[in-house]
């Protein structure tokens, strides 16, 4: 496994690979799992719903978080309500995305959630996607 001889010639120096694609797997493997959670980083407590339409949050959606204390978050940033539209334009630009996904607190008054969906539509914000957990419990 160290070095080879050539049948006397003197040592043949040899990178093993091996070692490297296994230490790349692992690291790959860890990426995948921890990707997703690194989207959801946010901690709201979402409102149940039956299941719908599922789906995965990505780094390629605009996710806007909307937290009980009424702060607003795009994806990890921190954002005021005056500087929101044109951070949200950058992102649709960024992302070439045109749907909004918006994670409120299931602590907020519906009378809150109902005018920050009006204020985005307000700044040509149209397609809102509102985001739920699944109700795992049977009633």
């Amino acid at each position: 496994m160290g070095f080879k001889t050539n049948n006397g010639n003197g040592p043949i120096a040899d990178i093993n690979v091996t070692p490297f694609v296994d230490v790349m797997l692992v690291l790959l493997v860890i990426f995948m799992i921890t990707a997703p959670l690194m989207f959801n980083g946010i901690e709201l407590t979402l409102p149940k719903t039956q299941e719908s339409n599922s789906m995965t949050i990505t780094s390629e959606q605009v996710v806007l978080n909307y937290t009980s204390s009424g702060e607003y978050y795009v994806g990890q940033d921190k954002v005021l309500q005056s500087e929101l539209i044109p951070f949200l334009a950058e992102e649709f630009k960024r992302s070439k995305n045109t749907t909004l996904y918006l994670r409120a607190d299931y602590k907020i008054e519906y009378g809150r959630v109902a005018k920050l969906m009006s204020f985005l539509k307000a700044n040509n914000i149209n397609q809102i996607a509102l985001v739920t957990e699944i109700d795992t419990e049977k009633k």
